[in-house]
């Protein structure tokens, strides 16, 4: 009897872990990646070095209503070589920020990299990422494509942790998951620091600094995706009750290396 009641606390523990987010860890190895050196050329960037958003590479993404807040071209700003996306009070309602390449640039595989400064406040979260335009259609990846979340910062899972995740399937309760991979890099929610994505047809490998984290089989998108850069805010009041106003997530350059 007991030893059935051992094996069924092993049975539910796995059951838990198995869709928990993954713990923390620190990088894979001390080689720092070089897109140049492993064969890659530049072929998109942008260093935010105008008054404005440059329109012939992004578009304010997804203006209205998200999750309690609003998406709004205010909360955006393009000011001393930065872009800074910003969570923003106006009085009784809450302004977010999100811009995207969808229809001005949308690449297959190569390196994907934002220097930028995260947040400072729990609640809200900076997020850099990849979005399939027919996501919403099945889970066929060779049609259908993945949202790969490069970097997300929750500051509640620690001062000192960014999230990788990468989605495909339609949302909601069935849809697919890698599960949240959390990568620990002292300091990282301090200054400027490189979030990095190499997505090849056989894997993607997630970077902090130049350093690899984690590097993935499952969800591999065969499929052309555009770039997200945003600030989001969850869907209740509660988990922003900490949250300092206003905040910003603030964007250095972003940079897409391919290989020809």
């Amino acid at each position: 009897m007991r030893k059935c009641a051992f094996c069924f606390i092993l049975f539910f523990v796995h059951c838990i872990c198995s869709n928990a987010q993954r713990p923390a860890q620190g990088p894979m190895s001390d080689t720092v990646f070089n897109p140049i050196n492993q064969g890659y050329q530049l072929v998109w960037e942008d260093d935010f070095l105008g008054k404005e958003l440059d329109n012939t590479k992004w578009a304010v993404r997804g203006v209205g209503r998200r999750a309690i807040a609003y998406v709004s071209a205010e909360a955006v700003k393009v000011e001393d070589g930065l872009l800074k996306l910003s969570a923003i009070k106006r009085g009784d309602s809450i302004l977010i920020s999100a811009v995207g390449t969808q229809n001005l640039f949308m690449p297959k595989y190569g390196f994907y990299e934002c220097r930028a400064q995260l947040q400072k406040s729990p609640g809200v979260w900076g997020a850099f990422w990849l979005q399939s335009p027919k996501l919403s259609e099945g889970d066929d990846l060779r049609l259908h494509g993945a949202e790969i979340d490069i970097m997300e910062f929750f500051k509640k899972l620690g001062r000192d942790i960014v999230s990788h995740n990468v989605h495909w399937g339609p949302y909601g309760a069935g849809q697919h998951t890698t599960r949240g991979m959390q990568s620990y890099l002292k300091g990282v929610s301090k200054g400027f620091h490189s979030f990095g994505l190499e997505w090849t047809p056989e894997k993607y490998s997630f970077y902090i600094d130049g350093l690899k984290f984690y590097e993935v089989s499952s969800g591999v998108s065969q499929i052309e995706e555009y770039l997200i850069l945003s600030m989001e805010i969850p869907n209740n009041l509660e988990e922003i009750k900490k949250t300092v106003f206003p905040d910003e997530f603030i964007v250095d350059y972003v940079r897409v290396y391919q290989k020809q």
